[in-house]
């Protein structure tokens, strides 16, 4: 005989066990995210069958586009000429050859120096006077962040501005801030370039003719415009005990000191070139152009280069044959390849069961759809 009690307890035992797994589906279909085909990945899709008869076209299409503009690049390379001369070693005295860091150190030695640069071609304006430099790393991390982009576009941020980065070039004395602060502006070069030109005439050297370079003109315009201020001028700039480089006018505002604003552009190699001016001017082939150089930057003391270089300029800049050389390559090695894949499917074709045939015939030349 079964309990008297055991329908009642067996009433909401069973009555929950029939309402427990609703509840819990319910539950989980609350938290499950809505079905769409994009979140499942199961949107169609075309995945082209990359067969020899697609892929060889290909690269015979790529390699006979790219070799020609590589050559044309090359050829525009090969149309600008330049002139470069180094002189840091030659504008130092022979007695002082054993110290040069002592000669650049010496105040009271001149450093004016002439030297001669031969044109080996005729070059038409306008002609860039670059000075380049060896061994110099404006990449390095603590240099390439020693400046402050506040101060040199707000007056206001003169003294406001966190310049902690710049030290030690941040502060002057009694703790009055350096405009501009950071070693980059402290390190600007210095050294001078005067031309002149010396034509070649019939009865052999003809007078001297000085060529005037042009300074205005060689930043960039966002830089004059944007980034160094039209009302920021120069205070307490290299007034410390130990001077890095050049100086700046203190009545110009940063806005018209190119020579800074090309200077505190850091360059990514340790050599690189820098817009000295240009030169409004042509010159023929077999002239010599004298520069006379004030040879003030120290470049000695981490055994650096200097050099002048004289260039002119085509539609992709400066003479550079790395860009041509990079399209010759690989168009020649996609002509190449497709030669190779030639040989291999002339030589090894694929077999020629009826499933393959069938195979290849539905999807040679289509997109499979997933």
């Amino acid at each position: 005989m079964p309990p008297a009690n055991g329908g009642a307890a067996a009433g909401p035992s069973s009555g929950s066990g029939r309402d427990g797994p609703p509840a819990a589906t319910a539950a989980v279909k609350r938290n499950r995210p809505r079905y769409h085909a994009f979140t499942q990945q199961q949107l169609p899709a075309c995945k082209p069958i990359l067969s020899p008869n697609m892929v060889i076209p290909i690269l015979v299409f790529v390699g006979l586009l790219f070799i020609p503009i590589g050559l044309a690049c090359y050829a525009a390379s090969n149309k600008v000429f330049e002139v470069v001369y180094r002189y840091d070693t030659k504008c130092v005295p022979k007695n002082m050859l054993h110290n040069k860091v002592g000669y650049i150190q010496n105040a009271s030695i001149n450093k004016t120096c002439t030297i001669n640069l031969k044109i080996p071609n005729a070059m038409k304006r306008p002609i860039f006077v670059y000075y380049q430099l060896d061994r110099f790393y404006q990449n390095h991390r603590r240099y390439a962040t020693s400046f402050n982009i506040a101060q040199l576009s707000d007056p206001k941020e003169e003294a406001n501005a966190d310049i902690k980065d710049c030290k030690p070039e941040a502060y002057a004395g009694k703790g009055i801030p350096v405009v501009p602060c950071g070693l980059v502006a402290w390190s600007l070069f210095n050294d001078t370039y005067s031309l002149a030109r010396r034509p070649r005439r019939a009865g052999g050297i003809g007078g001297v003719e000085a060529l005037r370079v042009i300074k205005s003109g060689i930043s960039w315009r966002s830089e004059r415009e944007r980034l160094f201020g039209k009302h920021v001028y120069p205070k307490n700039f290299q007034n410390g005990s130990l001077v890095g480089g050049g100086r700046l006018d203190p009545r110009k505002p940063l806005s018209e000191q190119e020579e800074l604003m090309v200077w505190m552009r850091t360059a990514a190699m340790p050599r690189f070139r820098k817009l000295y001016g240009r030169v409004e001017a042509d010159l023929d082939a077999g002239e010599t152009v004298a520069v006379e150089v004030r040879n003030s930057y120290n470049t000695y003391s981490f055994d650096g280069g200097k050099a002048v270089v004289l260039s002119t300029a085509g539609p992709l800049g400066g003479r550079k044959a790395f860009l041509g050389r990079a399209y010759l390559v690989t168009g020649m090695a996609c002509l190449v390849l497709a030669l190779l894949l030639t040989l291999v499917c002339l030589f090894f074709p694929i077999g020629a069961s009826p499933a393959a045939v069938a195979i290849e015939s539905s999807i040679h030349g289509s997109c499979r759809r997933a």
